[in-house]
């Protein structure tokens, strides 16, 4: 109060700005949002697109729509061309820094079986081809441990021995086989799942689950696998 009996209001308006400023830096700034990795185990058909480089294959993975045509990506995989076959690495985003399945082959007594694992390094899964059954017929084993084993094989024998032959044309084996071909997975007989290649020059395949209890991750790595492992 001044000698006038007013009460002074000069300090208090500092006092107010020196406490919003305060405030203001105590305050934390909300933290940015990080998206979700796609629910893919409640999507039942998956479309799957290849590109070629001179140096890789660039794999992305969509859900697919009801017409058939690519939906949301929710899965990405690079192979690279003229290196070790045998080994790729499937990632939730395009960034490729969110793991979400790999495989790599290694010896064993069916020629090579292919471990399929979590970003942690975790088995949930395997598969190789049965050499013995695909002489005349292409035959995959698909083991998801605890629930289900599958066999997969070309539904077409005529297009097996044709994709069979042009193997072992000179050059042949490096030009992208453009005829479609289907590979149906049964369990005790009943069909489960489907992974059919479309007819093209690009090469696209489609992914159809039958059961609700396949690892989405597990069926998608071996389509991939169909595809990465076909020129050894």
């Amino acid at each position: 109060m001044d000698s006038t009996g007013t009460e002074s209001t000069a300090g208090t308006g500092a006092e107010k700005d020196r406490a919003a400023v305060s405030l203001t830096k105590a305050t934390p700034a909300p933290a940015p949002t990080i998206p979700e990795a796609p629910d893919i185990q409640s999507h039942d058909t998956f479309v799957i697109k290849k590109t070629l480089s001179l140096t890789a294959g660039e794999y992305v993975v969509s859900v697919a729509r009801p017409d058939g045509s690519e939906g949301e990506p929710v899965a990405y995989a690079r192979e690279k061309r003229l290196s070790l076959r045998g080994q790729v690495t499937v990632y939730t985003d395009a960034s490729r820094k969110s793991v979400l399945a790999a495989f790599k082959g290694r010896d064993h007594e069916v020629g090579y079986m292919y471990d399929v694992r979590d970003a942690s390094g975790q088995s949930f899964g395997s598969f190789y081809e049965d050499a013995g059954a695909s002489f005349l017929c292409r035959t995959w084993q698909v083991r998801q441990p605890g629930t289900m084993k599958l066999t997969g094989r070309e539904h077409s024998r005529v297009v097996a021995f044709v994709r069979f032959v042009w193997e072992f044309v000179p050059y042949l084996e490096y030009v992208p086989f453009i005829w479609p071909y289907r590979f149906k997975y049964t369990e005790s007989g009943k069909p489960l799942m489907t992974v059919t290649k479309k007819l093209g020059l690009h090469t696209r395949y489609v992914l159809e689950i039958l059961a609700p209890d396949i690892d989405r991750r597990l069926a998608i790595a071996h389509t991939l696998a169909l595809d990465a492992l076909e020129v050894d």
